[in-house]
C-alpha cells in the first residue's frame, strides 16, 4: 500500500529529514549536488507544507513534494534560483503576495517506484488539491522539460515575464527549467477535464483511498491530506 500524507513542516521533523534524504539521493543520481528546493532551511519554516509518499509495507519514504507560501518574509526557492539570472522574479512574486500565492517545489520519487507516475502525476495533483486549504488562489512552480506538458494538463501555464520567455538554464548548464503558474486554483479553467475531476475529488475528499491508473498500470493510494487532522 502506498500512502501520501500531508503535514506542516515544523510539525514533523523526522518526516522532513526522510524527505530531504530521499530528495538528495535522487539529485545525486542526476549529477546535481544541490538545488534551492533541496535546502533544509524549510524544516523550520512555518510557511512550508509537505506531502510525502510512503510505502506502508516497508516503511520507506519513496517520494514527496512541498508547497512554500509566499509570506513576504522568507523567499520562495524559485526566487533564489531565478534571481541569479533574472531579478525580476522578486517583483513578480511580490505582485502576487497580496492575492495569495506559493510555490510547488521539491518534487521527487525514488527509483524503487519510478514509472508509476507518483511524482509527475499523483503528487502534482495532490499539491494543487491542497491549495484551497492553504488559501492560495495562485500557485507557481519550476518544471523540467519532460514535466511541462503534464503540468499544463493540470492547469499550469508558462510564466513568460521572466527569463527567456519563462525558461532558464537550471540547476546546471545542461538542464532547462520553465517557470509556470496557475492563476485560478479554485476553478482550474485551463486543466483537462479528467485532471480537474481527479484534483477536485482530492480537494473534496482529502482522506480517501482510491485506485489510480499510472504509466505502469493500477496502483492503490491512500491519501491523508487534511493539514488540520495531521496536527492532532
Amino acid at each position: 500500500m502506498i500512502s501520501i500524507r500531508a503535514f506542516r513542516a515544523i510539525d514533523d521533523q523526522e518526516s522532513c529529514k526522510a524527505f530531504a534524504e530521499g530528495h538528495a539521493n535522487v539529485l545525486r543520481d542526476y549529477g546535481v549536488s544541490k538545488v534551492t528546493s533541496s535546502s533544509t532551511d524549510w524544516f523550520h519554516n512555518p510557511a512550508a507544507y509537505v506531502m510525502i509518499v510512503e510505502n506502508k509495507e516497508t516503511g520507506e519514504t519513496v517520494g514527496g513534494i512541498r508547497i512554500h507560501i509566499a509570506d513576504g518574509v522568507t523567499r520562495l526557492p524559485m526566487e533564489d534560483a531565478i534571481a541569479i539570472v533574472d531579478t525580476r522574479v522578486y517583483e513578480l512574486i511580490a505582485k502576487y503576495i497580496p492575492i495569495g500565492t506559493g510555490e510547488l517545489c521539491g518534487l521527487w520519487n525514488a527509483k524503487s517506484v519510478a514509472g508509476y507516475g507518483l511524482g509527475s502525476y499523483f503528487l502534482m495533483r495532490v499539491g494543487i488539491s491542497v491549495t484551497q486549504q492553504l488559501k492560495l488562489p495562485t500557485l507557481f512552480a519550476l518544471c523540467a522539460p519532460h514535466t511541462l506538458q503534464i503540468s499544463v494538463e493540470k492547469g499550469f501555464e508558462k510564466e513568460t515575464s521572466i527569463g527567456n520567455e519563462g525558461t532558464f538554464i537550471y540547476p546546471k548548464l545542461d538542464l532547462v527549467a520553465t517557470s509556470i503558474i496557475i492563476k485560478d486554483t479554485l476553478n482550474l479553467p485551463d486543466a483537462l477535464p479528467e485532471e480537474k475531476r481527479l484534483i477536485f475529488e482530492l480537494r473534496d475528499n482529502p482522506e480517501i483511498t482510491r485506485m489510480e491508473y499510472g504509466p505502469k498500470g493500477n496502483i492503490e493510494i491512500s491519501y491523508s491530506l487534511d493539514f488540520q487532522k495531521a496536527k492532532k
